[in-house]
């Protein structure tokens, strides 16, 4: 099909649109998911669950976050968009903070930069840097102190997203994960959110790009 001036593949959508017309927008929010709540709104167990945090209708996880990790969880109604976040064939990057048991000196760390061989295969080489102990909530409950065993964080980036991938990783090499926390998906950020926060955006789908965050941050009431 022969393409026109005016007319590109979005984001969210692909549509051609007359010179003067705005773009499309799609719906997306950004929730801090809190520990052990569960990356779905309903459950049979009595678990905390997204209903608890965030009261929107006709929204859904576009990806998941395990129930006992915490951090960056993106909800929206708008199928391909949630498909374009969370399908593996377009990669989007995702980073974590890990603070793991133990500190990793250079051979570890370079042997999850360079990937490790895990059960289901080789990983992806990822980003690592350590960090310093990071400004954050502190957990509920709270990760279990040993004086005699140190603890160290870093920060991982991966264009994968296999289960529990961060901590096989980590243990992989020696050093097993006692808190994780996602900070970031592709070009959203979990900055500014505290645990049970969440946050809107607008996105205009032929640019792939978000309009300027609302500023205001949400916290569903406790009845």
């Amino acid at each position: 099909m022969a393409s026109r001036p005016g007319c590109g593949v979005g984001f969210a959508h692909s549509r051609c649109l007359s010179k003067g017309l705005r773009p499309p927008m799609s719906s997306l929010y950004l929730l801090h998911k809190p520990y052990q709540m569960l990356s779905q709104f309903t459950d049979t167990q009595g678990r905390a669950t997204l209903a608890e945090a965030i009261d929107v209708p006709d929204i859904y996880p576009a990806g998941r976050l395990d129930y006992d990790s915490e951090g960056l969880l993106l909800l929206t109604g708008d199928g391909a968009l949630a498909h374009r976040i969370s399908h593996p064939r377009h990669k989007q990057p995702k980073t974590y903070w890990v603070q793991v048991e133990g500190h990793p000196g250079e051979t570890a760390l370079h042997a999850l930069r360079s990937g490790v061989t895990l059960k289901d295969g080789p990983t992806r080489p990822a980003k690592v840097r350590r960090l310093e102990s990071p400004d954050i909530a502190p957990r509920h409950p709270p990760v279990r102190h040993r004086d005699a065993v140190p603890t160290a964080w870093l920060e991982l980036t991966l264009s994968e997203g296999r289960n529990r991938q961060v901590r096989r990783m980590t243990a992989h090499v020696g050093y097993p994960t006692l808190r994780l926390i996602r900070v970031a998906i592709g070009p959203w950020r979990l900055a500014g959110l505290s645990p049970g926060e969440w946050r809107h955006e607008t996105l205009h789908a032929p640019r792939a790009q978000t309009a300027p965050a609302s500023p205001h941050k949400h916290r569903r009431s406790r009845r």
